[in-house]
C-alpha cells in the first residue's frame, strides 16, 4: 500500500527501529502553515529517552548494514530517488503547507534531493581502498574505507527535504545508520516524510530513525550522544558554534554548513540586464530564505543607477501571495520571529541613511491575521556596515552598495566573517574568473547568481560558514573513515 503523504495524514509519531511509535512524553509541537497561519498538524516532542532509543536502534542495525552487498545499498538509494519523482506533487504540497514554499521551491527541492540520491547510489561501488608498499621487508599495507557508524543529521527549515537528504542518502549508501532531528518548523518535510519514503524504498529497520522535538529540549542529547560518530548540521553560525562545541566534547566528526553573507558583484562592463535577471532570482526565490542567496549587491558606480532602477522595477513586478497559489513567486516567511528580525534590519538600515526604493514592510493577505508576507525590498545608498548588509537577513531584501574599482569590491566582499557563496557579472567570463579567484568564499558563480547546488560538485564554505563538505566524493569522505591494515607476510626482525 502506498504511503499517505498528504498533510491530512497522521504525522504524530516518531520513527524508531522501523516502527511508528509514540513519544515518551505527552508533549506535542504544533505545525503551522505560514500562508494561512493555521495549525495543520501535530508531531511529538521527543525527550532524551526517545533519543537514546533512536541511537540504540541505529547502532544495532548498522553493523549488519555495513556488511550488506553494495548492490543492496545502491538499490535503496535508487528506489528512494524514484519515489521522490513519483510523489513530487504530494511532496510539493507538503512543502507549501509546512515551509511556505511555492511551486518553484517544491520543484527545486525534489529535483535536488533526487540528484543527491542518484549520486549517493554510486557510492557503494566506489568505496575502494588501496594497497601501499611498506618500508618494512615482507609487509603489505592495505587502506580500507569503512562507514563512520551512526551519523547524526540535524536539518534546517528553509529547504528541509534536500538539506536532510544530502546527508542521509550518502550516509546510508556507505553503510551508516542515521538519527535525524529535523527543524521544529518543518518536522514533516525535513524528517517524518523521509522515514515514510525510505520505508517504502525497502530500507531495513533501524537504519533511519527520526526524532522530532525542540532543539532546546533534545539538541544537546542528539549532538552529544555517545553513539554519534558524525554530526551533519545545517543552520546558523551561532547555533553551529554550539553544535561544534558539543560534538567536539564527544570527539565526533563534523560536517557543518553554517551562515552566509553572499555578495553579487556587478562590474562596469557587465551586461546590466543579465545581472539583474540573476539578481532577482538570487535575492527573491523562496523569499530569500536560502543560505546561498544574495545578501548584498555590490555594483560599480558607473552602472549603479541603472541597476537600482531595473532591480526595483523587477521587484515590484513579482507576484506575491500564498504559497498555495501557482502564480506566487514571493510567498510568506517561515514565522513571525524571522519576519520581525528582517524588517528590523530594514528599518535600521533606513535610519542609518539608506534609501528605501520599494517594499520594506508586510503585505496583507485575505483572511490572514498577522501576515508573514514581506514585500520584495530594494534598498539603495547602502553601505557594507548597515544592518541589512552586515547581517544575514535571510529575506527578500536587496541592499545595493556602490564600489569604484575591483580592489574595493573584493575588499567589501571579504569584509565579513562568512564565506559561503557568491557571484560575479563581468564583461566576459575571463574577467569574471579572475575576480572569482580573489573572492574568499567556498563557491563563486560567474555571470550567474549564488544559488547553485549539484550533487556531483563539491559544496563547502570558508571562515565562519562551516567546516567539512557536502556533495561529490567529498561527502563520501565525510561519512566514511579509513582503516590501515598491515600484513606481515615474512618473519620480521626486531632490534631487541
Amino acid at each position: 500500500m502506498s504511503p499517505d503523504l498528504s498533510i491530512e495524514a497522521d504525522w504524530n509519531s516518531l520513527y524508531i527501529d522501523g516502527e511508528w511509535t509514540t513519544a515518551e512524553s505527552d508533549e506535542e509541537i504544533a505545525v503551522e502553515d505560514p500562508s494561512t497561519r493555521e495549525e495543520i498538524a501535530r508531531v511529538p516532542a521527543a525527550n532524551e529517552a526517545d533519543v537514546d532509543a533512536a541511537y540504540e536502534a541505529a547502532a544495532d542495525a548498522q553493523t549488519e548494514w555495513q556488511q550488506a552487498p553494495p548492490i543492496e545499498r545502491e538499490q535503496v538509494a535508487q528506489q528512494f530517488a524514484q519515489l521522490l519523482g513519483e510523489y513530487e506533487d504530494e511532496i510539493s504540497d507538503l512543502l507549501a503547507h509546512e515551509a511556505g514554499g511555492g511551486p518553484i521551491m517544491g520543484e527545486t527541492s525534489v529535483s535536488i534531493a533526487s540528484d543527491q540520491a542518484a549520486e549517493a547510489a554510486t557510492f557503494p561501488r566506489r568505496m575502494k581502498g588501496e594497497r601501499i608498499d611498506s618500508n618494512v621487508p615482507g609487509k603489505e599495507n592495505l587502506v580500507r574505507r569503512e562507514p563512520q557508524g551512526v551519523v547524526t543529521v540535524i536539518s534546517p527549515w528553509n529547504f528541509p527535504l534536500n538539506l536532510s537528504g544530502r546527508a542521509i542518502a550518502p550516509a546510508l549508501a556507505t553503510g551508516n545508520a542515521v538519527v535525524l532531528k529535523p527543524a521544529s518548523n518543518t518536522p514533516i518535510t525535513g524528517g517524518l516524510l523521509m522515514a515514510k519514503l525510505y520505508e517504502e524504498a525497502g530500507l531495513p529497520d533501524g537504519l533511519l530513525n527520526v526524532v522530532t522535538g525542540h532543539g532546546s529540549d533534545i539538541g544537546d542529547a542528539v549532538v552529544g550522544h555517545p553513539e554519534s560518530d558524525l554530526v551533519a548540521f545545517t543552520g546558523s553560525t551561532p547555533v553551529g558554534r554550539g553544535v561544534a562545541a558539543t560534538a567536539g566534547e564527544n570527539l565526533s566528526e563534523m560536517a557543518l554548513e553554517l551562515g552566509g553573507n553572499n555578495a553579487h558583484i556587478v562590474t562596469a562592463d557587465a551586461d546590466v540586464e543579465r545581472a539583474v535577471d540573476s539578481a532577482v532570482f538570487g535575492s527573491f526565490v523562496h523569499q530569500g530564505q536560502v543560505c546561498i542567496s544574495i545578501n548584498r549587491h555590490l555594483v560599480h558606480e558607473s552602472v549603479y543607477d541603472e541597476y537600482v532602477e531595473r532591480l526595483t522595477a523587477r521587484a515590484e513586478s513579482l507576484p506575491t501571495g500564498s504559497a498555495h497559489d501557482e502564480e506566487t513567486v514571493v510567498g510568506p516567511i517561515i514565522d513571525e520571529g524571522q519576519r520581525d528580525e528582517m524588517l528590523e534590519y530594514v528599518e535600521e538600515t533606513i535610519d542609518q541613511g539608506a534609501t528605501l526604493e520599494t517594499g520594506g514592510g508586510t503585505v496583507a493577505m485575505d483572511g490572514v491575521e498577522d501576515s508573514l508576507l514581506v514585500a520584495p525590498t530594494v534598498i539603495s545608498d547602502a553601505t557594507n556596515d548597515m544592518s541589512a548588509a552586515c547581517n544575514e537577513h535571510f529575506g527578500p531584501i536587496a541592499p545595493v552598495i556602490p564600489f569604484s574599482d575591483i580592489d574595493e569590491a573584493i575588499e567589501m566582499h571579504d569584509a565579513t566573517e562568512y564565506g559561503l557563496s557568491g557571484s560575479v557579472h563581468a564583461g566576459d567570463v575571463g574577467t569574471g574568473m579572475r575576480i572569482a579567484e580573489r573572492m574568499d568564499t567556498g563557491n563563486v558563480h560567474v555571470n550567474d547568481q549564488p544559488i547553485n547546488d549539484e550533487a556531483h560538485v563539491t559544496f563547502s564554505g570558508t571562515k565562519a560558514s562551516g567546516v567539512g563538505s557536502y556533495n561529490s566524493t567529498d561527502v563520501m569522505d565525510e561519512v566514511t573513515e579509513k582503516k590501515w591494515i598491515s600484513l606481515q607476510h615474512d618473519e620480521r626482525e626486531y632490534p631487541f
